[in-house]
């Protein structure tokens, strides 16, 4: 007679992935001449549920190299960006989110500056560019068919007959050497 058996497994409810572009801008001490290169570095993020979206925060490093007094000097400039970004991830089935759901988030596209310039002032305007990937984790259950007889047991038979062992001791030439 075949019975159900239930299984709990973690799932991917949800997945998306959403392209962030963001414009800063940054004051120096000194009047920039000409940007000479803009980097990010020490991207950290996390992400959660809350009111069934999914908030991920986050903070990164832009140092921005630049030349002032006539690009006679050069110096660079950084600063500590924190970020919040509220995305919906659509979920498979329109399940809801859980309080007891897990939220992953990956970096598809690393944080980086596609565009810096010098405004008027002692400011640098840039943009910055990121590609974020949102899973959302939860249980599932899985119902199985099982069945309560178990498959008879094969037996395995010995490789070596007699009839391989004359055959070896047949083959053997004593004067070899």
């Amino acid at each position: 007679m075949a019975k159900y058996r239930e299984i709990v497994s973690k799932t991917v409810l949800g997945k998306g992935k959403k392209r962030f572009i963001n414009k800063y801008t940054l004051t120096t001490e000194e009047v920039p001449t000409t940007i000479l290169g803009c980097w990010v570095i020490n991207h950290k993020f996390s992400g959660a549920e809350e009111n069934k979206k999914i908030k991920i925060t986050g903070s990164f490093d832009v140092n921005v190299w630049y030349s002032y007094d006539n690009d006679t000097k050069t110096t660079v400039a950084t600063r500590q960006i924190s970020y919040e970004e509220i995305v919906s991830v659509k979920t498979k089935n329109d399940l809801p989110l859980s309080s007891n759901n897990e939220v992953i988030v990956r970096t598809l596209i690393e944080p980086s500056c596609s565009e810096v310039s010098v405004n008027d002032k002692n400011d640098i305007d840039f943009t910055i560019e990121k590609e974020l990937g949102i899973e959302i984790v939860g249980d599932a259950k899985i119902k199985i068919l099982t069945e309560e007889d178990e498959e008879p047991w094969d037996i395995i038979e010995e490789d070596l007959t007699e009839q391989v062992i004359s055959d070896i001791d047949e083959s053997i030439k004593e004067d070899f050497i």
